[in-house]
């Protein structure tokens, strides 16, 4: 008997878009980037993007919070990598007075059926 130790991956499109993920699920590492300096003392305005790289299928989505309340803000669709991993981004931007006051800002990625994998940046951790 011979063992063979690998994985495919496989998606194929039917129809009118419905599509089918064959493999299994990865989950994505998520960042936050933080506001530059410049921008808040020039524009008075703290912009953050999430990244969250290398999960698999396609159907991650991102969502912010800020404090713990939720932001609604658009996100890319998944953008497939060379490596067949999809990576996801999203920016924030908030105004030098809510950056300012704000604890912690979170960005989650989620899937359905998956816990939710969050990063987070606090202001404190920018002025360190």
């Amino acid at each position: 008997m011979k063992v063979v130790c690998a994985f495919v991956s496989l998606w194929v499109t039917f129809g009118s878009g419905t599509k089918l993920d064959v493999g299994s699920v990865t989950r994505p590492k998520v960042s936050v980037l933080p506001p530059s300096s410049a921008e808040i003392s020039s524009k008075k305005t703290a912009t953050l993007v999430c990244v969250a790289s290398k999960g698999f299928p396609s159907d991650w989505s991102l969502s912010w919070k800020v404090d713990g309340s939720s932001r609604s803000q658009e996100s890319s669709a998944g953008l497939l990598e060379k490596d067949g991993l999809y990576s996801w981004s999203s920016s924030l931007t908030l105004s030098e007075q809510e950056w300012m006051e704000s604890v912690s800002v979170s960005c989650e990625a989620t899937r359905s059926g998956q816990p939710a994998l969050t990063g987070h940046v606090t202001r404190q951790q920018c002025s360190e």
